[in-house]
């Protein structure tokens, strides 16, 4: 009777684990390498959050980067559950010395820290945008799909607060 119980246990284990594989198998490449790229950037983008809260000189600046380093930590860990769910592995850190915008932003100060952080910032979400875009139009898997269109409100909202700061830079 234990025999039977154990094996019972080890065939159950056997089709939960090849249900996994099943499902990150059914993810195309392209949708493995949306959420590698979309992964990457949440941790980018918040670690330049956190560099702009410490160098920027305006309050607006800085106000901007607590919601980007904020909102993109929350992005990572919804994604870090999808990727636990399509059975994926995602980067769990990126390498900030090869990282050239990373790198230039470190060197910067006070003002011309804020105008390279806005103008970084527009570019780098006006990308993000039509990635993200691309993937909740044409993504193959629906819960990657689904995530990548609930990205996109808060990407746009990122967007408008850097042109607003860039606007600011520019006038001030």
């Amino acid at each position: 009777m234990q025999t039977r119980t154990i094996l019972s246990g080890a065939c159950a284990l056997t089709l939960f684990a090849a249900a996994g594989l099943v499902q990150a198998a059914a993810l195309n490449k392209a949708d493995k390498q949306f959420i590698d790229m979309a992964a990457t950037t949440d941790m980018t983008e918040a670690h330049e959050g956190q560099l702009a809260e410490n160098q920027a000189s305006r309050a607006d600046v800085k106000a901007f980067a607590k919601t980007l380093a904020q909102d993109h930590t929350d992005s990572y860990e919804h994604l870090s559950e999808l990727a636990a769910k399509t059975g994926i592995s995602i980067p769990k850190g990126i390498n900030t010395a090869k990282n050239a915008e990373l790198q230039q932003l470190v060197h910067l100060k006070g003002d011309r820290f804020d105008r390279q952080f806005d103008k970084d910032e527009v570019a780098d979400h006006q990308k993000a945008l039509a990635v993200f875009k691309r993937e909740a139009a044409h993504g193959q898997d629906p819960d990657v799909k689904a995530w990548a269109a609930s990205m996109i409100p808060v990407l746009e909202k990122h967007l408008q607060l850097a042109e607003q700061c860039a606007k600011a830079t520019k006038t001030s």
